[in-house]
């Protein structure tokens, strides 16, 4: 079989890990399964080995490079699920927009947005196959080598957290020009989410089609938003694409379970909860317990471990997962960070994480 065959095929090994795709669906599990946000990355020696002197976008091009480097943690750990190595900014390059990763400043557009008729420089009507066709063959070939020992998540920033990145030219702290399309084009504003909502829909769909088994919805800059502007410029979004997604599969007769991510949206556990995704993603400012109760048990809940708990020594480590744990209760839940992991993390830390949840989880279930 050749390298191409292997990308095209669809013919994918069994599954013989499923617990972290029954939590997503609130089923019961002989331990809670856990993964970790950004856990392909620079805090593993090999990654930064692999990705010494590559551009980052290209290595985001390659299905090999993405491949290896979705598969590097889970030779190590023994996580529950596999992400795609991959980044939320394809799709605005996909619509037309030039991003650089520069050392030390991070993702940077050589033309931000700035007024509404720069619009007009996006393209009205995305080829996401011919586009984006390169994270669908990193999927599919990464389903192969897998090897069916764990499921693979597919994911995509949010509608108002691209469009921020792509008025803003980068990371920002206040997110003030982003905010002030909001406020000052509001019209215009929703006319951009609507374009990126229909990008990232038929985005999402075609990693489904090229072998993903869940889908993460990234909302990362949804704290810098207040309730009412969340529910008027991110909500309506993130629904849609739940909807969208959801009629398709089900005409297909797939079951691929949704996360959304809303990091530091607080106020919107209620909505979200009632949005079409079966998990919430929580970030670690969030108490599990008063989630669980504003969530009315209509969700799988994921997290919600502060990152920075890594920096503790193992033993402490044990005692913060147990904790969690018996906050959030052995069912509907899914372990992992309340955010990405960090470039200067033991990874030694990352594993004593991943085998605390295991062990703790295995213990209460016996004890219940």
């Amino acid at each position: 079989m050749s390298k191409d065959d292997l990308i095209l095929s669809k013919d994918f090994p069994q599954l013989q890990n499923d617990s972290f795709l029954r939590a997503a669906r609130g089923e019961e599990t002989e331990h809670v399964p856990v993964w970790c946000m950004r856990q392909a990355g620079r805090y593993l020696p090999e990654f930064r080995e692999f990705r010494a002197g590559k551009d980052f976008f290209e290595t985001c091009r390659s299905p090999e490079a993405c491949c290896e480097l979705t598969l590097q943690p889970l030779r190590r750990y023994a996580f529950d699920a596999a992400i795609i190595f991959s980044d939320i900014l394809v799709v605005p390059q996909a619509m037309g927009m030039d991003v650089k990763m520069l050392a030390g400043k991070g993702p940077t557009f050589t033309e931000p947005l700035k007024e509404p008729e720069d619009l007009q420089r996006l393209s009205a009507q995305v080829d996401v196959k011919k586009e984006l066709g390169y994270v669908f063959k990193a999927i599919t070939l990464t389903r192969h080598k897998l090897e069916g020992k764990v499921p693979l998540i597919g994911f995509s920033g949010a509608p108002w957290t691209l469009m921020s990145y792509m008025i803003e030219g980068g990371g920002s702290t206040t997110h003030s020009k982003a905010k002030r399309w909001l406020y000052r084009h509001p019209e215009a504003s929703h006319m951009l989410l609507k374009m990126l909502t229909d990008v990232i829909v038929e985005y999402l769909l075609g990693q489904v089609a090229a072998g993903a088994q869940a889908l993460q919805v990234f909302d990362s800059h949804a704290g810098i938003l207040g309730p009412v502007e969340f529910r008027e410029f991110s909500l309506p979004y993130l629904r849609d694409i739940a909807r969208r997604i959801k009629d398709k599969i089900k005409e297909d007769r797939q079951d691929v379970p949704l996360i959304v991510f809303a990091k530091d949206a607080h106020y919107a556990l209620e909505d979200l909860s009632q949005s079409y995704y079966e998990v919430i993603g929580l970030d670690w400012t969030i108490d599990p317990r008063s989630a669980r109760e504003r969530t009315g048990g209509k969700v799988s809940l994921q997290g919600n471990m502060d990152p920075c708990a890594l920096y503790a020594p193992k033993e402490r480590i044990s005692d913060i997962v147990k904790k969690m744990l018996e906050d959030f209760g052995t069912r509907g839940h899914i372990a992992n960070l309340g955010h990405g992991l960090y470039p200067d993390m033991d990874p030694e830390n990352v594993g004593a994480f991943v085998e605390a949840v295991h062990q703790h989880s295995r213990l209460m279930n016996k004890l219940l």
